[in-house]
């Protein structure tokens, strides 16, 4: 006589990764995280003495327009939400693009952010502005622990749990591991390409400044507005069942990511400005791609959809 028994259930996967980030990682993103700010600090003053040049601003606008969207368009709207399919080769470049901006490794930013949609502002979002709850003194330091305060936290989001299907893809994974030698390429590049162009070390310099140090710092800034201040200030105009709202002042420098309260509402839809006059240069770059016959099944807003979500 045979014997059923039940089989054991499998175990939910733990929230963080076993090995968290180690002190050389949270000094170096210190070092990421601080030296920027202070180039930024420094930046105003700088510009009006020898240290600007049509060269520097060419260079850095050039790497903070390519890595910005490498974070809008292909960590965000890409890998972490499949808002449209892409071939291979635009797959690569969408993840080296967003690689360069130095915010993670493709596989940890995606991880992160689903897991910040899975608990949107409640308990388990990794960086949700209402940590701390309301009030002007708690919400000034969830403020604060939003814009930049959650990067510093020991615990790593559990990439199996969030990113399985990126752990199966081997092109993510040789960007995964190659972020390292990405990142230093960011660095370098600018100044690099400052002091081939100028034939000078001085051209070097600042191009490293304002091509580099200025521009990472500037690009993430304008990124973890949208996890602070997008979820704080702003026009709530669909339903969604967190605080996320519109800043339209964020719209140009984020590429449209700032419209931020239609992408919670309807997180896999490709153009978060969907309403008259809110500008998603984000968007505009997917609908170009998908004319050249670079992605398919883009996922385009539905009237009927948004009118359905519109508070009335």
């Amino acid at each position: 006589m045979t014997v059923l028994t039940e089989r054991p259930s499998p175990q939910p996967k733990p929230e963080f990764e076993p090995e968290g980030k180690s002190k050389t990682d949270l000094v170096v993103f210190g070092l990421v995280v601080g030296l920027p700010i202070l180039a930024i600090i420094a930046a105003v003053p700088f510009a009006w003495g020898w240290g600007l040049g049509w060269t520097d601003v060419i260079i850095a606008a050039a790497f903070y327009i390519v890595t910005g969207l490498g974070v809008t368009v292909g960590f965000h709207r890409y890998f972490t939400h499949g808002s449209f399919k892409a071939n291979r080769p635009l797959k690569i470049a969408l993840g080296i693009a967003g690689s360069l901006s130095l915010e993670m490794s493709v596989v940890d930013w995606v991880a992160a952010h689903r897991k910040h949609h899975k608990f949107s502002d409640k308990e388990g979002d990794p960086h949700s502005p209402w940590r701390f709850g309301p009030g002007f003194k708690s919400m000034c330091k969830g403020l604060l622990y939003a814009h930049v305060g959650w990067l510093f936290e020991a615990e790593r989001t559990n990439r199996a749990k969030y990113a399985p299907d990126l752990l199966k893809d081997p092109d993510v994974m040789k960007l995964h591991r190659w972020f390292p030698t990405i990142a230093v390429s960011s660095v370098l590049l600018p100044p690099i390409l400052g002091g081939l162009i100028t034939w000078s070390w001085h051209g070097a310099l600042t191009a490293f400044f304002w091509g580099t140090l200025v521009r990472i710092g500037l690009l993430h800034h304008v990124t973890w507005s949208v996890n602070s201040i997008c979820h704080v200030f702003g026009e709530e105009v669909f339903e969604s069942r967190d605080k996320s709202r519109n800043v339209w002042w964020l719209a140009i420098p984020s590429f449209g990511e700032s419209w931020h309260n239609l992408h919670h509402s309807d997180p896999t839809c490709a153009r978060h400005g969907a309403l008259k006059g809110q500008i998603d240069l984000s968007a505009g770059l997917i609908r170009w791609f998908e004319k050249a016959g670079w992605v398919y099944d883009v996922r385009w807003p539905n009237p009927e959809r948004l009118a359905a979500k519109r508070i009335a």
